[in-house]
C-alpha cells in the first residue's frame, strides 16, 4: 500500500523518533509510507490534495487531534495512535474532545502506549473501545561509538574529572508542559554543596519566548547547564555516560528517554506522574519524586549507594527487553495496518483489543 503519516516531526523530539521508526516497521513489510509533518497542512483540503496526487490509499497518524482531524472525510481508510498530548492536555478543552471523538468513530483502529492511556480514552470515548490496541513503544539505542565524553563536558562548560562527576541528564524539547526548569532552585543549591554534581538540560527550542526564560534562568544557576539539540546517536552517547536520566515532565504519553536509559544501563529519576510511574517502580526500575526537595534527597541516596544504582539497572534492563520489544513493536503496527487493507487476519489471529 501507498501510506500517508502525519506526525509532528520537530527534530531531535519523541514524537519525531517514535514517527520514524514506526515508518521503519511498515517499510519493512513493503509498504511505501510518505511520512509529513502535521503542522505543513492548515486544512483536511490540503491534505486531501496530497492523497490524489500521490495516489495515496490508507492513512496513520499520531496524535489524534494534531494529525487525526486532518484525515476525515478523504475516503481513504486510516488509524491513530494516541499522543500524551491528547489524553493529558486536549481531551480537557471541549471542541478538541470533541474532534477527537469523531476521529475515533471514522478510525479503523487506534493504538495507546500504555493500559492507563487506553483506559483514559474508554472513558471520554466509550464508542471506541472496541478499536483502541495498546502496544508500548519499542526501543533500540545506538550510542555513537566516535562520540568524545570530554569534548562534550568541555563545550558544557563542566571542568570536572570523569570519575569525580555526577551528571544528572534532563532531554527533552524547551516548551511548560516538560518543565526543565522545576528542580534548577533545589539543584543549583545542592550544587553549591556537592560541586561534582551537574544537572545538564539538553533538547530543542521548541517554545521560543519559554526558551529565552529557560536561556536566562540557567545563565543563573550554579551547576546547572543547557546544551542545543543533538543528533539520537550523539544523545545516546551522552546517555550512557551519564550519572543518571532525570525526567520533570508535567505530563507525558510514554516518555522515551526514560526508557532508553534502561536499555543503556542508566539509573532513572523521574517526576511521579503517571505516564511515568506506568514505566518506573519506585526503588525497582527507577526512582520517583513528588517535589524538587525529594529529588534531591533520591540523587544523593543514589550517589551513596552504588547498590541501589546497580539494581535499579538490572531490573530497567531487564524491565525493557521484556516489554518495550522492538520487535513486538513492528509486529503490532504491520498487522494493525493490514486492517487499513480489508484483511480480516489480525481479529481471526485472535489479537484482539487488550
Amino acid at each position: 500500500m501507498r501510506l500517508l503519516f502525519l506526525a509532528v516531526l520537530r527534530p531531535h523530539t519523541g514524537n519525531a523518533v517514535t514517527a520514524q521508526r514506526v515508518r521503519d516497521h511498515l517499510e519493512a513489510a513493503g509498504h511505501v509510507c510518505l511520512l509529513r509533518d502535521a503542522f505543513d497542512f492548515d486544512s483536511p483540503a490540503a491534505v486531501a490534495a496530497l492523497i490524489q496526487a500521490e495516489g495515496l490509499e490508507a492513512a496513520l497518524a499520531l496524535h489524534l487531534y494534531r494529525g487525526g482531524r486532518l484525515l476525515r472525510g478523504h475516503g481513504i481508510p486510516f488509524g491513530v495512535v494516541f499522543g500524551g498530548t491528547d489524553l493529558n492536555e486536549d481531551v480537557h478543552q471541549g471542541e478538541k474532545n470533541q474532534v477527537m471523538g469523531k476521529v475515533l468513530e471514522e478510525a479503523r483502529f487506534a493504538v495507546a502506549f500504555t493500559e492507563a492511556m487506553k483506559a483514559a480514552a474508554h472513558r471520554h470515548w466509550p464508542h471506541a473501545k472496541s478499536k483502541i490496541y495498546v502496544q508500548s513503544q519499542g526501543i533500540t539505542t545506538t550510542p555513537d561509538a566516535a562520540f568524545r565524553w570530554d569534548a562534550f563536558l568541555q563545550g558544557a562548560g563542566i571542568n570536572q574529572s570523569a570519575d569525580n562527576l555526577h551528571l544528572f541528564l534532563l532531554i527533552c524539547g524547551l516548551r511548560p508542559v516538560k518543565d526543565p526548569l522545576y528542580l534548577v532552585d533545589a539543584f543549583s543549591e545542592w550544587h553549591r554543596e556537592e560541586p561534582s554534581a551537574y544537572l545538564v538540560i539538553v533538547g530543542p527550542e521548541v517554545d521560543p519566548e519559554f526558551s529565552r526564560e529557560v536561556r536566562a534562568k540557567v545563565q543563573r544557576s550554579a551547576g546547572v547547564r543547557l546544551v542545543p539539540e543533538m543528533r539520537q546517536g550523539e544523545l545516546h552517547a551522552v546517555m550512557k555516560n551519564c550519572f543518571a536520566l532525570v525526567n520533570s515532565s508535567v505530563s507525558e504519553g510514554m516518555s522515551a528517554a526514560i526508557l532508553e536509559a534502561m536499555d543503556l544501563d542508566v539509573p532513572v529519576l523521574a517526576r511521579n506522574i503517571p505516564g511515568n510511574a506506568a514505566v518506573v517502580r519506585h526503588g525497582v526500575t527507577g526512582l520517583l519524586f513528588s517535589d524538587p526537595q525529594e529529588f534531591v534527597q533520591l540523587a544523593q541516596r543514589l550517589i551513596r549507594d552504588p547498590a541501589l544504582g546497580g539494581e535499579l539497572v538490572a531490573n530497567g534492563r531487564k524491565y525493557v527487553s521484556t516489554y518495550h520489544s522492538w520487535w513486538a513493536e513492528r509486529d503490532t503496527y504491520q498487522r494493525l495496518v493490514r486492517t487499513l487493507q480489508g484483511d480480516s487476519d489480525w481479529q481471526a489471529a485472535d489479537q484482539r483489543p487488550r
